[in-house]
């Protein structure tokens, strides 16, 4: 029987490749656009959504055009960040294992530039890189593009979005004229459509399904909550999924970061990928993720693009994104390779027109869910306890010699009594928690509830605290580790506590610095920390805490914080409790935190959160500054459009 893959045009070697990778079937994206690329005489524009399979619809015909007896450089590959870069490059290296000769290489930044060189040097045929690093390595002069056949442009959307229109342009134009240029977009905004303009000529266009529709295997709900209860939604949330693996969307790395904290101090598996970590620190984050070591990734838009990993059953929008038309790309983590998944929006009431606009867009109506009471919560764990235990495999050989411990334990207790006795082990936690938790649903009707008066409530909620000194209750500890020594502060917070000996319900702000940090903890526990500090050692060096001497700061910003109350206000319960209170009040206006600066991409230099808007104030969903929504990255307004500034 011809494997369908063969129907299309492909050689053995590369069929075989993907046999290998567990592919029997191509997708619709590949089996209409694949046969067209085959020719290498037109350029192209594919429309279709993250998820269905666009790489192979590119790279396998790329790998059956491309001479591998020449090791000079014949296709080009840009996409908007490392991530999607790096796999990429590792889909195409897997198709082409069985092809002599074949070399690709991966262009970003955050890693080692002079391997880049070594390896572009020892001959490469396809290029797969992140527009800022590539503008890189053009200027040094240390490439030649002048035998490329072959310009593919994935995520263009994306990537304009990021504001790489010039980078682009630069880039296209150490190219031949007479190359053929394949454009892959989830979306088709004007931007996009002006590239295929000035860059192509008649170009062969597939859209599979409908422009901008979302993927059809993912559903999408909404809940509406005051701003102040968003976390304990969120919470409630993960709570009632018990098997949840999923990407959490945030604004702002400030925000990821803060919400990553918040749901490891309650006990979450969970952790945070944004642009001011490492190439290293976010290596790590992924592969923790791609192993299920982790069930919620907490992520920026521009952190997350590329991520492909199998089985995420929910994206959950914890903002709602600046661009609509993004919303497409965060739903397009679920659903992946014919899966189906769910994405869940939480908003406060002002936001119900942003999903109408949503589904005008994606083609597909939300279905606005209530959320779960606390009964509804403690029933599904316990099931799911139950499901688990029916599930689970024994290993008979490891636990045999300790049956008759086991039975001897259970002697006096019948065989209904030791099932009650065990499930009651999972459902006393949440039961106790949950037995007086709140409705926390809003409705959509109760447009003159204070709390939900502009996106305050999104910078309460959190709790943020800025400037020197500690909240009054807390200690401000100096330690001598920080960035330079690999720890994000997720696991500062792991470190400090594991070491410590405390709960992390006692920490309060962390911040990293290079080589040292500050870490609030509350009074009462800092000198029982520090004295459980002693002799600890981190690569050989001892490691050092002590009291940073910085006065103390005021309380009183609008809203009791009744304990630490992190996102604002009182804490409690065992899976994190419920926050209550107002936190703290005020738009918080201008300035902001221009971090990240140094680097090309901006998911290569880490996202600018703030970005020093002289008007400063947060303008919500498509008015929102692009300094605020972490894309600030130094544009300039106004001449000839956004200009990415390239340090």
């Amino acid at each position: 029987m011809i494997n369908p893959f063969s129907k299309l045009g492909i050689s053995d070697d590369v069929v075989n490749a993907v046999k290998e990778l567990g592919f029997e079937n191509p997708t619709p994206i590949q089996e209409q656009a694949i046969p067209v690329l085959l020719e290498g005489s037109n350029d192209f524009v594919g429309l279709a959504q993250t998820g269905t399979g666009k790489t192979a619809a590119f790279g396998l015909p790329l790998l059956e055009l491309i001479d591998f007896k020449s090791n000079k450089p014949q296709a080009l590959i840009l996409c908007p960040t490392r991530e999607l870069c790096l796999q990429i490059a590792n889909d195409i290296r897997n198709f082409s294992k069985n092809t002599p000769n074949a070399s690709v290489v991966a262009v970003y930044g955050g890693a080692n530039i002079m391997q880049q060189l070594r390896e572009i040097r020892n001959g490469v045929q396809i290029v797969v890189a992140t527009p800022g690093r590539m503008l890189d390595i053009i200027g040094r002069k240390a490439i030649d593009f002048s035998n490329v056949k072959y310009v593919v442009l994935d995520e263009a959307d994306e990537m304009l979005n990021m504001g790489f229109q010039e980078d682009i342009n630069d880039i296209l134009s150490t190219t031949p004229d007479e190359k053929k240029t394949w454009l892959f977009s989830a979306t088709m905004p004007p931007e996009v459509r002006r590239i295929a303009k000035n860059y192509m000529e008649n170009p062969t266009e597939l859209t599979m399904g409908t422009k901008n529709t979302g993927n059809v295997n993912i559903e999408h709900e909404y809940y509406i909550v005051k701003a102040r209860d968003k976390y304990a939604a969120l919470k409630r949330i993960v709570d009632y999924n018990p098997d949840i693996f999923g990407v959490v969307f945030c604004k702002t790395k400030m925000d990821t970061q803060d919400v990553a904290e918040h749901l490891i101090k309650d006990g979450y598996n969970a952790d945070a990928l944004h642009g001011d970590l490492s190439q290293q620190q976010r290596d790590k984050v992924m592969q923790r993720f791609r192993d299920r070591n982790m069930q919620l990734l907490i992520a920026t838009d521009v952190a997350a693009r590329g991520i492909d990993v199998n089985n995420v059953t929910h994206v959950i929008n914890y903002a709602l994104p600046d661009e609509i038309e993004s919303y497409t790309h965060r739903s397009g983590r679920t659903g992946r390779a014919g899966k189906t998944g769910v994405s869940i929006c939480i908003i406060n009431a002002k936001e119900t027109g942003k999903i109408r606009q949503i589904e005008r867009i994606i083609g597909k109506q939300f279905t606005k869910a209530e959320l779960p009471t606390g009964f509804d919560v403690c029933e599904k764990q316990l099931f799911g306890l139950i499901h688990r235990v029916h599930n689970v495999e024994v290993n008979e050989e490891q636990i045999d010699k300790y049956m008759s411990r086991i039975n001897d334990e259970f002697a006096d207790l019948s065989k209904e009594e030791v099932i009650k006795k065990f499930a009651s082990l999972e459902f006393n936690r949440f039961l106790e928690y949950y037995q007086n938790a709140p409705d926390l649903n809003l409705s959509a009707d109760d447009r003159f509830d204070r709390g939900e008066r502009g996106e305050r409530g999104d910078r309460r909620e959190r709790g943020e605290r800025s400037g020197r000194g500690a909240e009054a209750g807390y200690a401000r500890l100096f330690i001598n580790v920080g960035s330079v020594d690999e720890f994000t502060r997720g696991d500062l917070l792991s470190f400090v506590c594991n070491h410590g000996r405390i709960s992390g319900k006692a920490v309060g702000k962390i911040d990293l610095k290079g080589v040292f940090s500050f870490v609030e903890v509350e009074s009462a526990t800092a000198e029982t920390l520090m004295a459980n500090f002693k002799d600890v050692q981190y690569n050989g060096r001892e490691v050092r805490i002590e009291m940073s001497g910085d006065a103390p700061r005021s309380s009183n910003r609008g809203g009791d914080r009744g304990g630490r109350g992190g996102f604002g206000g009182e804490r409690r319960g065992g899976f994190g409790g419920e926050r209550r209170g107002g936190g703290y009040g005020g738009d918080r206006r201008g300035g902001g935190d221009r971090s990240g600066s140094g680097r090309r991409d901006r998911g290569e230099r880490g996202e600018r959160s703030g970005g020093g808007n002289s008007e400063g104030a947060f303008r919500d969903f498509s008015g929102r500054s692009r300094e605020e929504r972490g894309g600030g990255s130094g544009r300039r307004e106004g001449g000839n459009g956004d200009r990415r500034r390239r340090s």
